[in-house]
């Protein structure tokens, strides 16, 4: 029979144990506890307070109307707004389809050029873009597209100056211009996430695909592909992003322009703030914005990465 002395004894240091831990549990909050600040006072406070902004008939200046959800219902029954959201669908070919696609190629080649000289040096080049402030790299190619920029001179050099035009200019090509900028700077995230990630694969892994007689492309699609699935899941979630929230670009190559021809729901909040004035619809475009890249965001982490054979 068990005493009560020795039910104390068993229990005394499983008490301790407990108490030990909150106390760590306490001391790891301390230390998240800065970031937790900053978080609410930069993203969370703007956020909830765009979201009651959102709910009032304002021009930033005189007294606000309640309107409830009329902003949302004006802005989702807008044809700008779906045409805004539909250019960003296009974006996310650029942003995020064309770079990865682009960028495991050049992974493949990469993993089969070690012995390539300055190989180091690509990759810097390669990368360059994203350490380049979108403002430069957007006035950069807007000196590229221009009428007597160095597309249409290299074209014209070529004979092909019947191909030259006003890219930006162009009402049909000016968004996959845009785009292209995009892939430009994007490309060199993906590969620095895939180069990382080739490095992760067991190299036995290759040495068995090489010993089964495959080449390197069967070598690619059967070792380094399957390893790369949590870092394409990585950039794709982040171009995705990148193409839905895209401002920057567009508001210093085109302006949303010629026309309507590149507007994105970026540049319909800061249309529709300051050219016109509608405060509370623009911070309803933006909430509806942020919904939409949550709700892609989770459908793509969704994707199962699977383990590394």
């Amino acid at each position: 029979m068990t005493t009560a002395a020795e039910v104390g004894a068993r229990t005394a240091p499983t008490s301790k144990k407990k108490r030990s831990r909150r106390g760590s549990d306490r001391v790891a909050y301390l230390y998240l506890l800065p970031a937790f600040v900053v978080f609410g006072a930069f993203l969370l406070y703007p956020l909830l307070h765009g979201l009651w902004i959102s709910l009032y008939d304002w021009d930033g200046l005189t007294p606000a109307t309640w309107v409830g959800l009329g902003n949302y219902t004006d802005a989702l029954g807008d044809p700008a707004l779906r045409t805004a959201f539909a250019h960003s669908a296009v974006l996310i070919l650029f942003y995020a389809v064309l770079p990865i696609l682009l960028a495991l190629m050049l992974t493949g080649v990469m993993t089969h050029a070690t012995k390539l000289r300055h190989l180091s040096f690509f990759r810097v080049v390669i990368f360059l873009p994203q350490v380049v402030a979108s403002v430069v790299v957007a006035t950069t190619w807007t000196a590229i597209y221009a009428p007597d920029g160095v597309l249409n001179n290299v074209l014209s050099a070529v004979g092909l100056e019947v191909i030259a035009r006003p890219w930006l200019g162009d009402f049909g090509l000016a968004l996959p211009a845009v785009g292209l900028i995009g892939t430009w700077l994007e490309i060199g995230l993906c590969l620095v996430l895939f180069l990382a990630g080739v490095s992760q694969i067991n190299p036995e892994l290759y040495e068995a695909a090489r010993l089964d007689g495959a080449g390197p492309v069967r070598e690619f699609f059967a070792v380094t592909l399957p390893g790369l699935r949590p870092q394409i899941a990585v950039a794709l979630t982040l171009t995705v992003i990148a193409g839905l929230r895209s401002f920057d670009l567009i508001f210093v190559a085109t302006r949303g322009g010629p026309g309507t021809s590149t507007t994105v729901p970026g540049f319909e909040v800061y249309h529709r703030a300051f050219d016109l004035n509608q405060v509370g619809s623009a911070c309803a475009v933006g909430i509806l914005l942020t919904v939409v890249i949550l709700i892609v965001t989770t459908l793509i982490n969704r994707i199962d990465p699977g383990e590394q054979a």
